[in-house]
Formats: C-alpha cells, sequence, structure tokens
C-alpha cells in the first residue's frame, strides 16, 4: 500500500508544475479593484452632491461664527449680503457710513445649490445674482453680525435645485450661534 507521501511525489516532481502569482498580476487585480471601488463610492453619493452641500453649510456656519467672534473683538460690524446663488461678508464704514465688501467677489455655491432666507419668520426674497446691479450701488446685508455679539434672528436654507434634493437649514435667534440641520421632511439622507 503506497504512502501519502509517496502519492504526493509525482506532483511536486517538476518545479513548472507549481505555479504563484506574479508582481505584475498582482498589482493588475490591485488596480481593477481599487477602480471597482472608486466607481460604487461615486455611484452611492458618498462623494456627490449631498456631501458637498453639507461642506458648503458647515462652511457658511463656520464663517457666522467667526465674524461674530471678529465683530466683538473688533468692535466692528459685519454683515452678510445673500443672493440665490452666492453670499458676501460685508463690513460696516462708519465714517463714510456705508457697508463694503470685506473682499473682492462673494462667494458663489454649486451651479446645482441654492439659499433662500427668513427673517424674523418672514421669507425674503433673494436676488438671482449679485451682477451688475450689486457693483454699481452700495450692498446691504439681510444678515447682521453686530459688535454687541449679536445676530439678525434668520432661517436660512441651503438645498440642491432639484425637487427631491437635500434641503440643510442654518437657523439663529440672534444670541446663539447657527447650526447645520437636515430638514427631517424632505431630501434624502447624505
Amino acid at each position: 500500500m503506497p504512502t501519502a507521501r509517496a502519492a504526493l511525489t509525482p506532483h511536486c516532481a517538476g518545479r513548472g508544475a507549481v505555479r504563484g502569482f506574479t508582481l505584475v498580476e498582482l498589482l493588475v487585480v490591485l488596480v481593477i479593484l481599487g477602480v471597482l471601488i472608486g466607481l460604487a463610492v461615486l455611484g452611492t453619493g458618498v462623494a456627490g452632491p449631498a456631501r458637498e452641500l453639507h461642506a458648503e453649510a458647515e462652511r457658511l456656519a463656520g464663517l457666522i461664527g467667526v465674524l461674530a467672534e471678529e465683530a466683538v473683538l473688533d468692535s466692528r460690524e459685519y454683515g452678510l449680503h445673500l443672493t440665490a446663488g452666492a453670499y458676501q461678508v460685508l463690513s460696516y464704514d462708519p465714517v463714510q457710513r456705508h457697508w463694503r465688501p470685506l473682499q473682492g467677489k462673494p462667494h458663489d455655491l454649486p451651479s446645482w445649490a441654492e439659499l433662500s432666507v427668513e427673517l424674523e419668520g418672514e421669507p425674503l426674497q433673494l436676488p438671482a445674482a449679485a451682477g451688475e446691479q450689486g457693483r454699481k450701488t452700495s450692498l446691504t446685508p439681510q444678515l447682521l453680525i453686530l459688535s454687541s455679539g449679536e445676530l439678525s434672528p434668520f432661517r436660512l436654507q441651503l438645498r440642491e435645485r432639484r425637487r427631491d434634493g437635500l434641503r440643510l437649514w442654518l437657523s439663529s435667534d440672534g444670541f446663539q450661534l447657527p447650526r447645520v440641520v437636515q430638514d427631517a421632511a424632505k431630501g434624502r439622507s447624505g
């Protein structure tokens, strides 16, 4: 009766019979897996508009927080001039008695996003874009950030333009800094 060792010997006798994967074959498989995983991530929307809208909302909330601190520390009045597709920081010049842009141009939202605002419970009609009218006349902020630490009480909505798109809210009672909250009734999760 042959032993198990003797039975294996003919199969392993030639070196060419046992073959592993080459480094090139392994690298090709890793590249293919990487591409498939990348497509899966993009397909699920993890890196899509929902994430970008959250980033825009957090950026705006952070900007308001920084302006509130700067207003108190520098004893200056700041404001935000809002349009449906952009916002711009303004500072009040008490000597010339008018608002002027803190930076040259407004921060534009992505083309698929828009914002709307309610002041003291009333919806505010925002201009479609800053455009040439904003450059010819002095800009007036819709949201005030005062040196006393107070803010205009507001509710601001950032949303995707499509009907079933994500909707995010920022709101303040005039004393607390805004936080980003997802609309529970509408929109999809990010």
